[in-house]
């Protein structure tokens, strides 16, 4: 029997059949968006069983065009790393296969002659027991790898070149997808770069730090493909959050954002880059404790805190490379919610973010640090002041500006001080309650005419009527007692002599206790007449409605009851100064008496030399004045000078202008009488000095006691500026300045 016999026809259509569907699944592999890796375990499985091979592998080339084993199916058998003489022989095979630009069949133990010098080249050759069938990975471009197949050596010529030819055509296929992947990865890093250009002109458009924060942060969202974004920027020694992605504003005080700013600030300190998965053990124990804080609030699976630094120039890192390393000027924190992985992409996408973040940062910080940055942006937005058109309008306005300048720097104005208090008669006077008691009786009321001594106001104490009843029966009964023993004294004639010195003592005790009972009764009948509340002035009652404060009601002693106010006598202002202002108006009273002491002085030389005549020397003369001078107070001085030069006008009291809050249009004028020593709190003026001021009372149309005035206290002439901003100088003085000077 033939062999073509011998072979079942039904076999071979099987065995066809099934090199065809793995032929098919091959192609339609080929046409799938898979990595090439899972592509490759995929591929060599069927090629490797379509020929009914021993095994196989698929060698790419590297970035550095080094072969690397990408799948392999039973190279161990093959035996090619039991030396390293038969994998350099295996190695120079492949790469001589990629030289030579077309697929190979290599027989077994076959090849070039062994070199015959160390320093000769390894051979390429086959030192596998296997007939090596060897494809080639092509692409439009290049050639990428190799496809070796460990096939049987048994076949003949004509089956060991139809294993080339198939495994030439399964190479295609391979080929198509290779192409294929190649230009979904041209296209997708097409598309990086796009967004990396857009990414870098947004962020490098804007040189304002918050700006180009929210920039970073949503942009760079969208760039690394996370799902939150938030820019940390570096104040001093901590960190606070600047922006997060997707949120025009946030809370700074939440507590997941004062999480964020601990967190941040703990890794800028330690410098070095932070990567959480769920693993903490091999962070420093500051930077474990903040990361598992804000993970615990956050609920992130994934959270990266990659520190900010100032790019330096490559010639500064190359010569002084030995230099501490510029303090972060921030960080960024990348977070994923659901996904715990972290894929090449999102790292090195993260580190171009960053690199671009911190340049555009640095430049924003660097900006907005310039001195006086606002105002040169100001000018800057503004040089449309001096183009030809508006020219003379701007000449006009500067010129308006200087003179009002000048005016406010050099011209003086009268400078005054103000204050509010109220119209009262100089003599008047509170009447308090001499004893604790019930008013019974009110024999006056508001705006009644009273004479000194008149009785006001009647008090009723129960507890004191009740004192002096009992003291009184006290003394009626030490009386009775005291009269009897004097009777029996005298009457009784048979007295022992222990009876009489008894009686004697009792005489003398009650005698005593008479005595102090007698003054007691003074004492309480004192007291009882200060329930009969009398004027201490003749005057009016100035106290209103006083049937209704005082009728039926319990006072105390020492409690004012009402007032009594002359109106006949002299009529005054009172003022309450606020204390911050007082210092103004003392330095004005300084430089009167300063004035007046001049003037004393002058005076006294006159009448000095005018006493003495020629034979007055300066020594004599200065001696003079210096006496009078130091026996005359400040307070004085305007009495001695109107003393020694009574037909001269003297002003010895600073002025004061004022106005009715009932006629506001009409000024009247006083001067200052009396300055309270101290300062005390009045109702809400806070501390406040009492000042009276001495007026004219025939210029007021209706005398009001408590009437309000407004009141201007002259304190001579200063700046017209300072007389508009004196309040707002001493503001900045004592709460600005002398806080951190």
């Amino acid at each position: 029997m033939s062999e073509e016999q011998s072979i079942d026809p039904q076999l071979v259509e099987q065995t066809k059949q099934q090199i065809r569907s793995l032929v098919a699944e091959v192609a339609q592999l080929s046409k799938s968006d898979v990595s090439p890796e899972q592509f490759y375990s995929e591929f060599l499985p069927r090629v490797v069983s379509a020929l009914a091979a021993a095994g196989g592998a698929v060698w790419t080339l590297n970035a550095e065009s080094r072969l690397t084993l990408q799948f392999q199916i039973n190279i161990q058998e093959a035996r090619i790393r039991d030396s390293e003489a038969s994998e350099a022989q295996h190695a120079r095979l492949l790469y001589q296969t990629l030289a030579g630009g077309q697929g190979l069949l290599m027989p077994p133990h076959s090849g070039a002659g062994q070199s015959d010098g160390p320093d000769q080249e390894t051979p390429a050759a086959n030192p596998t027991d296997f007939l090596l069938v060897l494809g080639l990975l092509k692409t439009d471009l290049e050639t990428v790898g190799v496809v070796e197949i460990f096939q049987r050596p048994e076949a003949g010529p004509t089956a060991q070149k139809g294993y080339l030819r198939f495994l030439s055509q399964m190479c295609d296929l391979a080929g198509d997808f290779l192409k294929s992947h190649q230009l979904r990865h041209f296209s997708h890093r097409q598309t990086l770069w796009t967004q990396l250009e857009d990414f870098t002109r947004a962020v490098h458009a804007s040189l304002d730090l918050r700006e180009t924060a929210y920039t970073i942060a949503n942009e760079g969202r969208r760039l690394i493909e996370c799902d939150r974004l938030s820019v940390a920027l570096s104040k001093g020694n901590r960190c606070q959050v600047e922006a997060i992605s997707g949120q025009d504003m946030f809370d700074k005080r939440s507590n997941i954002v004062r999480l964020l700013d601990r967190l941040t600030s703990a890794v800028v300190r330690s410098g070095d880059p932070v990567w959480y998965t769920g693993d903490t053990r091999d962070m420093p124990p500051q930077v474990e404790e903040s990361v598992q804080e804000y993970v615990d609030e956050s609920h992130s699976k994934t959270v990266a805190v990659l520190p900010l630094r100032r790019p330096s120039p490559a010639e500064k890192e190359e010569s002084d490379k030995s230099r501490e390393p510029d303090h972060p000027i921030g960080a960024l924190v990348i977070e994923q919610i659901e996904d715990s992985r972290v894929s090449g992409n999102l790292v090195q996408r993260a580190e171009v973010v960053s690199r671009h973040s911190a340049a555009a940062l640095a430049n924003a910080v660097e900006h907005q640090n310039l001195f006086l940055m606002p105002l040169w942006r100001a000018i800057g937005k503004s040089r449309w002041v001096v183009e030809a058109r508006t020219l003379p309008k701007t000449l006009s306005i500067g010129g308006a500006v200087l003179l009002v300048v000048l005016l406010i720097g050099v011209w003086p104005a009268q400078f005054t001080v103000e204050s509010k208090g109220t119209l009262e008669p100089a003599a008047r006077q509170d009447i308090f309650a001499g004893v604790d008691g019930v008013v019974q009786e009110l024999d006056c009321q508001h705006g009644q005419m009273v004479r000194k001594d008149q009785v006001l106001v009647k008090l009723r104490n129960t507890e004191l009527a009740a004192t002096l009843a009992d003291l009184q029966g006290q003394r009626m009964a030490a009386g009775e007692r005291l009269l009897s023993v004097q009777r029996a004294l005298v009457g009784e004639k048979k007295l022992s002599p222990d009876q009489r010195n008894q009686l004697e003592g009792e005489q003398a005790e009650l005698w005593q206790k008479q005595q102090s009972l007698n003054v007691q009764w003074g004492l309480y009948r004192t007291k009882e007449a200060d329930l009969a509340v009398r004027s201490p002035l003749d005057g009016v009652v100035v106290t209103w409605d006083l049937k209704n404060r005082l009728m039926y009601r319990t006072v105390q002693r020492g409690q004012v009851l009402l007032r009594v106010a002359d109106p006949n006598g002299p009529w005054q202002l009172e003022l309450t100064m606020p204390e911050h202002r007082m210092g103004h108006l003392m330095l004005a009273q300084q430089k009167l008496y300063r004035r007046l002491r001049e003037r004393f002085c002058e005076l006294v030389r006159e009448q000095t030399r005018a006493k003495l005549g020629d034979a007055a020397t300066d020594e004599e003369v200065e001696k003079a004045v210096e006496a009078a001078s130091t026996d005359t107070p400040d307070e004085k001085l305007g009495r001695r000078i109107r003393e020694l030069a009574p037909d001269q006008p003297c002003e010895d009291r600073l002025k004061v202008s004022y106005i009715l809050a009932t006629e506001p249009g009409t000024p009247r004028y006083g001067t200052v009488e009396e300055i309270h020593r101290s300062a005390e709190v009045r109702g809400e003026d806070g501390n406040t000095v009492l000042i009276k001021v001495a007026i004219d009372k025939t210029e007021l149309p209706d005398l009001r006691p408590g009437a309000t005035v407004t009141a201007k206290v002259d304190c001579g002439r200063s700046l017209f500026g300072y007389v508009l901003l004196h309040d707002v100088l001493a503001f900045i003085q004592s709460r600005i300045l002398f806080r951190y000077f």
